[in-house]
């Protein structure tokens, strides 16, 4: 009892303490009008491959590349599934999305995993999103076309145990993505986005004994979605897929016979260009030129129209930086800006006889790359 006692008022206080962090966070529009010259969100192809399709991801801030073995590995980090007990495994989710503002918008995930011995495991899982219906019409307003826009990934992963406590992995995918089903009333012909992508991820488990009590440490890091662009045209507007960095760490204490708490905490950043800052017309630029036209010659940052994996190296330092002297436009901290881009995800775990559980986390996105701030449960 006295232990249950203790998980309550923790979970109570963690609630509270997000409440009064996503309070103070929230910034007003006159703030943010401010701020609009260090605004700078990062955008991709395909954003619902960022999605966390499961529950206890969802109730945890988002977290899941370091918490314990699950059956929805497959999406956080499957060198997790090296450490599952069990030989095979399947999960079922339905997520209804946004349903606040529409509702027929829905993510639809199957995975599974099989261990084929010598601590080797294979995996797979499909994600679906349905976007609901489309109504396409001509400038005067007549409807010329329906359409069900849809998206759809497609994975098969290979884990494996590299020690005693570590594991590995390596995810292929295919991804598609079709927002217009071939409507072309500007006279552009559009088609189903195709891309192809790999995960490279690893976990590090540790079963101890803390104060006479069974923990685990788990450590995990995760890079998803490496792959070619994604262009909805035959001409060479192509798009960056959500290449992501997770890392972090979580810690399982058994309080007892009945009860146990995780923590964890994860940190992500996506490894994809940060869209630099252009001369405007009439502006002069280094080299003493009048600009002619706006929104050609880079004034900070660099340029984002590389191939992908220039633009995971270089998604590090390209960022145009944070103005710091409102007096001098040219001092600029690029580190301030990346440091920024880094999103953060905090999560709490209770089991209780291991068979119910509570759960409660935190996101927070800066303010000027998205302005996500939630707290879950």
């Amino acid at each position: 009892m006295r232990s249950f006692i203790s998980i309550f008022l923790m979970f109570t206080l963690f609630s509270c303490l997000n409440f009064i962090g996503f309070s103070q966070n929230k910034i007003t529009t006159q703030e943010l009008n401010g701020r609009a010259g260090d605004v700078n969100t990062i955008t991709t192809a395909v954003p619902f491959l960022t999605i966390a399709a499961d529950s206890r991801a969802g109730a945890m801030g988002d977290a899941g590349v370091s918490t314990t073995p699950d059956l929805n590995s497959q999406h956080h980090n499957p060198s997790k599934y090296a450490f599952m007990k069990n030989d095979f495994g399947i999960s079922v989710s339905y997520t209804p999305w946004l349903r606040q503002l529409v509702n027929d918008i829905n993510l639809a995930y199957l995975c599974g995993y099989k261990k084929i011995g010598g601590g080797q495991v294979i995996s797979s899982s499909l994600r679906y999103f349905s976007l609901g219906d489309i109504t396409f019409t001509d400038i005067n307003g007549s409807v010329v076309g329906q359409h069900k826009p849809n998206e759809f990934a497609l994975d098969l992963g290979y884990s494996r145990l590299l020690g005693k406590n570590l594991s590995g992995s390596i995810a292929l995918r295919y991804i598609n993505s079709n927002l217009t089903g071939g409507y072309s009333g500007t006279g552009s012909q559009t088609k189903a986005g195709q891309a192809f992508a790999s995960d490279v991820s690893f976990f590090y488990h540790k079963p101890m004994e803390v104060q006479k009590k069974k923990a685990e440490l788990g450590v995990g890091i995760n890079i998803s979605n490496i792959g070619s662009k994604l262009s909805y045209t035959e001409g060479a507007d192509k798009d960056f897929l959500p290449c992501l960095l997770r890392l972090g760490t979580s810690y399982k204490t058994e309080l007892d016979d009945y009860n146990s708490l995780l923590g964890v905490i994860e940190l992500s950043k996506l490894l994809v260009p940060s869209p630099p800052v252009y001369y405007s017309a009439g502006e002069v630029d280094a080299n003493g030129d009048t600009v002619k036209v706006g929104g050609v010659e880079i004034k900070y940052g660099k340029d984002p129209n590389v191939a992908p994996p220039v633009g995971i190296f270089q998604s590090f330092w390209d960022a145009p930086g944070v103005e710091s002297d409102p007096l001098n436009p040219d001092d600029r901290s690029r580190g301030k800006e990346e440091w920024r881009e880094i999103n953060w995800s905090f999560g709490l775990e209770y089991w209780y006889a291991k068979q119910f559980a509570l759960r409660a986390g935190y996101f927070h996105e800066d303010a000027t790359k998205g302005n996500r701030k939630f707290f879950t449960v």
